[in-house]
């Protein structure tokens, strides 16, 4: 039997090395995007050694775009981007104006066309949302207004994307000297609208009522194969059709399809069953971009490359932080946010890759995008690091009426033979409404100031904070409670809540969520 197998080489030595380097950035508390677009590089046509076939590796990167694109468009959250409007979308996009400004500057000063300046503008203004969320839940602020406020503008930053992904290729269309003698901008534009309202329209129409009726009827089969594999046909099927009935790009109607799955009660369980799978073809998404990069870039054009990175991590900084003060917000939200942003990532390469593709890019600029991303997601914790005397915020009751967190220790509160009730989110609430109900004294636990204070209106002790700390756990009278109940989504926090409560009183009973509970050690709860 031959041994010709360029495919399973290309896939195994993308994975394994992207899992060694991978490893290596998790070690040194960096992204593992950061290692899996060094394996890329390491498997290319630029550096020495093993390359990869890189007429493989775009097809399985496709298929890697069309999953993360489904995966964020499952992720998007119409109330999470409602709740914070007023400072997310109008900051959004004055910071993506500014920052596509800053990178079209650049590129003028490299002698590049407007068009190659505002894909190279484009691509610098939009932050990595894995990275963006893997800093934030390493701090614990997700939850926090700080967090919702960045992960709001982080939702606007998407949105606008997948528009200038629709919108690109007409202005490709449109500066082609053959094309435009043919057909008018407008008409082209006008028919690019026309295609995705069609489209749009059809899954809101359709979709909307028939994905989620496959999905119910699948997962009423008790088969996870079939469910899993339904999601998966939901994801590619729609991309695929998107693109052949509508002439829409694959990664717009992966967005929708996911939107439309997000609507769905099976949603979190589509999220988890594809999640291995995803995250595996979006490894090889990231290999493969690393694949085209050009290390060259970084001894040729140092000073180009200085002048990206200076607009990805400064640039963008100062326009959220000057952005966000204007709102009214205090310091330590907007250094919260701008240190957040200050980062490139999946999105900016998809633009890189289309721009490219579509002529309007030259390949040096894919190449400073690459790189300036790398240097960013590098550096992010750094400049985290260097300003986390300044956002660091210990956890307090919240008075009410106060719009943010103030400075003061904790007090520990009175209660004895109470119920403490960790996380205020859907399942927080039914289990305070219950508690309630039954007469119990209760004292909840949120990072959130927001869902605090909906606590305080009911009468109940709230206090902000994360309640895998033992200091938050001794204030909230630990020691002297009966129950605790564990109701926050992440297995890793709510494991070590659930060991510091043990620890600090043995005779607790505890109950947590239930898709909590592989994660808990036996004897726990």
């Amino acid at each position: 039997m031959p041994h010709d197998t360029p495919l399973i080489a290309m896939i195994a030595a993308g994975i394994g090395l992207a899992f060694l380097l991978g490893l290596v950035a998790h070690r040194f508390r960096l992204s593992p995007l950061v290692g899996y677009l060094v394996a890329g590089i390491a498997v290319g046509p630029f550096t020495p050694g093993f390359v990869a076939d890189q007429s493989i590796a775009n097809p399985l990167a496709e298929i890697g775009v069309i999953l993360l694109m489904f995966g964020v468009g499952l992720h998007f959250s119409l109330k999470d981007l409602l709740s914070v409007r007023a400072i997310a979308i109008p900051g959004a996009i004055v910071q993506m104006v500014s920052a596509t400004l800053m990178g079209m500057g650049l590129a003028w000063l490299f002698g590049w066309p407007w068009p190659a300046g505002l894909v190279f503008g484009l691509a610098l203004s939009v932050a990595s949302t894995v990275v963006l969320l893997r800093s934030l839940q390493d701090r614990r602020i997700t939850e926090t207004e700080r967090g919702r406020i960045a992960v709001g503008w982080l939702i606007v930053e998407d949105l606008a994307m997948v528009l200038a992904l629709v919108l690109l290729p007409v202005l490709a269309q449109a500066l082609d000297p053959q094309a435009a003698g043919t057909t008018s901008p407008w008409s082209v534009l006008a028919l690019t609208f026309a295609k995705v309202a069609g489209f749009v329209a059809f899954m809101l129409v359709v979709g909307k009522r028939l994905i989620p009726w496959v999905l119910h009827y699948v997962a009423h089969t008790g088969s996870r194969e079939l469910f899993r594999l339904a999601v998966l046909a939901i994801a590619l099927g729609v991309a695929f059709g998107a693109a052949t009935l509508f002439g829409v790009s694959f990664a717009l109607g992966a967005f929708f399809a996911g939107m439309i799955l997000a609507e769905s009660p099976l949603s979190q369980r589509a999220a988890e069953e594809t999640l291995p799978l995803r995250d595996a073809f979006a490894v090889l998404f990231f290999v493969s971009v690393g694949m085209l990069f050009n290390p060259a870039v970084i001894t040729e054009q140092p000073l180009q490359l200085l002048g990206t990175i200076t607009v990805i991590i400064i640039g963008k900084s100062i326009a959220a932080y000057v952005i966000i003060r204007a709102f009214g917000h205090t310091d330590k939200t907007a250094l919260t946010v701008s240190a957040s942003l200050a980062q490139i990532g999946e999105f900016s390469f998809i633009l890189a890759a289309l721009g490219v593709g579509l002529g309007l890019l030259p390949p040096e600029g894919r190449d400073l995008i690459l790189a300036g991303s790398i240097f960013s997601i590098i550096l992010n914790p750094a400049v985290f690091a260097l300003l986390t005397p300044l956002i660091a915020a210990p956890a307090v009751t919240i008075p009410q009426g106060k719009a943010e967190t103030p400075d003061i220790d904790l007090v520990p509160t009175r209660k004895s033979g109470h119920s403490i009730v960790i996380g205020h989110g859907r399942v927080g609430r039914a289990l305070v409404a219950g508690l309630t109900a039954a007469g119990e004294q209760i004292l909840v636990i949120d990072e959130s100031p927001d869902r605090i204070r909906e606590v305080l209106a009911l009468g109940h002790e709230g206090l902000v904070g994360n309640a895998s700390s033992a200091a938050m756990l001794t204030a909230a009278g630990i020691t002297a409670a009966r129950h605790l109940f564990v109701a926050i989504p992440g297995s890793f926090e709510a494991g070590q809540v659930v060991q510091q409560a043990r620890a600090a009183n043995p005779e607790i009973d505890i109950v947590a969520r239930g898709m909590l509970d592989h994660a808990l050690q036996p004897g726990q709860g």
